[in-house]
């Protein structure tokens, strides 16, 4: 399986992303009018059983604005490529999200822009790459050419997506990279914490090296998952160099 694909020539990567503000009282009227529209139309979607085990607030539900590009904002971005056998680890992680990802752009495009070169996350194309992109104009941050797809044909995408290539043409089951890494047998430390908790512990906590670490486990993970993919060896832990 994608005997085509260069395991070099693709950069690994994951983002973990928190709420713009600490909590609903804290977003100015303009946006919190705007995300009362949204958590009204997220509630309608809600099936009776969901509404019954967990009825939300549209203050509670702020929580969860972390998964929206126009209402969150990433504070890290953890990559990983693989030379040698060796698996190379770094972090872009800041509460300044505009030079977080100005840094992430210049790394792209000094590093990343050869032909040939791969993105891969997991759900990348429904979350990763879209978030990023999105955040990016919205910081006024010129777009690297691995990111800027509009207007491309499919195939002349430089994306790969790990939970896509799972689903061989089935659009039905999202498959989390937890499963795939359990049913592969890839090693994994056990979570600290889950996604669910990143905003808790960013913004409660004040905790942004533990999140930096959660968010670079899965970097490993996704890396891994890949080379199974691909029939090809682990990465031993002794080759995986955090930087």
């Amino acid at each position: 399986m994608l005997g085509h694909v260069k395991i070099e020539k693709v950069l690994f990567l994951d983002i973990e992303t928190v709420p713009q503000y600490s909590t609903f009282d804290e977003v100015p009227e303009k946006l919190r009018k705007l995300w009362e529209h949204k958590a009204i139309k997220l509630k309608e979607k809600e099936t009776e059983k969901q509404k019954e085990k967990e009825d939300l607030s549209v203050e509670e539900m702020y929580q969860r604005a972390g998964i929206y590009s126009e209402f969150g904002k990433i504070i890290c971005i953890s990559v990983g490529f693989i030379h040698n056998n060796q698996l190379r680890i770094k972090s872009f992680a800041s509460d300044n999200e505009a030079q977080l990802l100005n840094d992430f752009a210049v790394m792209l495009q000094n590093n990343f822009s050869k032909p040939g070169t791969l993105l891969c996350a997991h759900n990348g194309k429904e979350f990763d790459f879209p978030y990023i992109s999105r955040r990016m104009l919205i910081n006024g941050i010129d777009l690297p050419p691995l990111l800027d797809i509009a207007g491309k044909k499919p195939w002349d995408i430089q994306h790969l997506d790990t939970m896509e290539l799972w689903k061989f043409g089935d659009y039905k089951n999202y498959t989390s990279l937890a499963l795939l890494t359990a049913i592969f047998n890839i090693p994994t430390p056990k979570d600290d914490i889950d996604g669910s908790q990143v905003g808790h512990v960013y913004w409660h906590e004040n905790d942004l090296a533990r999140i930096v670490t959660y968010c670079q486990k899965d970097v490993v993970a996704i890396a891994q998952l890949l080379l199974r993919y691909k029939g090809m060896s682990l990465i031993e832990e002794k080759d995986i160099i955090f930087t």
